[in-house]
């Protein structure tokens, strides 16, 4: 499944033994750094397992997540000098790590390779474009419940269709994500639970109301 949702469903068996070959298989403990913002992007990496969480540091020390990786993204395909923004594993996490050289050849000998990468970028675009709605003039409830109907989705895309919404990162990295402090979400989290839209579960909360939480979400 999750090769379907990745860079990767756009080649064929052969192409994907070659490119197993030039992967590097590595697992990150939760909290370790994948890599770190202005650092030299010498690798690419495609999320196999676990949940990553990406963020800016600010001008003024703040952080401002930026996204969460799951399994079928790539990480590093901007091809930049550096890397953009920073990467933290958030539990356990497997990924197959790709030299910058290595793969910038592979993509240049397989053209529809590129064609896949093109519309991963238009993707990442779209999302950036939500992203900033979502940040915008949504109230608090609004952006917590996109949040958690976009986590759905993505969840349900590799082949986890549920009511229950996994949430293994903190109250502190939505707040971050959103633009909100961790005491407006720890609010609106219990607000949406007593109204019974929601349900907080270990590790994750179940959706109880989806038409409202759709018709909020419009």
């Amino acid at each position: 499944m999750v090769r379907l949702v990745s860079v990767c469903a756009s080649l064929t068996d052969d192409e994907l033994a070659l490119l197993e070959q030039l992967a590097m298989p590595t697992h990150f403990a939760s909290g370790d750094t994948l890599f770190s913002q202005g650092a030299d992007a010498h690798c690419v990496y495609n999320v196999t397992g676990g949940v990553v969480r990406l963020y800016k540091l600010l001008s003024d020390g703040r952080r401002q997540v930026v996204g969460f990786a799951l399994p079928g993204d790539f990480l590093g395909l901007a091809m930049r000098d550096a890397y953009g923004f920073s990467a933290d594993a958030i539990g356990d996490v497997a990924v197959c790590s790709f030299s910058r050289g290595a793969y910038t050849a592979l993509v240049d000998a397989k053209p529809h390779l590129l064609k896949r990468l093109h519309e991963f970028a238009t993707h990442e675009l779209t999302l950036a474009h939500e992203q900033m709605m979502l940040l915008g003039r949504r109230t608090a409830e609004e952006k917590l419940i996109c949040f958690l109907l976009g986590m759905q989705q993505r969840w349900a895309r590799l082949g986890k269709p549920s009511v229950t919404v996994p949430l293994p990162m903190t109250r502190q990295d939505i707040a971050d994500f959103l633009g909100l402090t961790i005491e407006t979400v720890s609010r609106t989290f219990t607000r949406l639970a007593k109204e019974k839209t929601i349900l907080i579960v270990p590790g994750g909360v179940r959706v109880m109301n989806p038409e409202r939480m759709l018709a909020v979400a419009a």
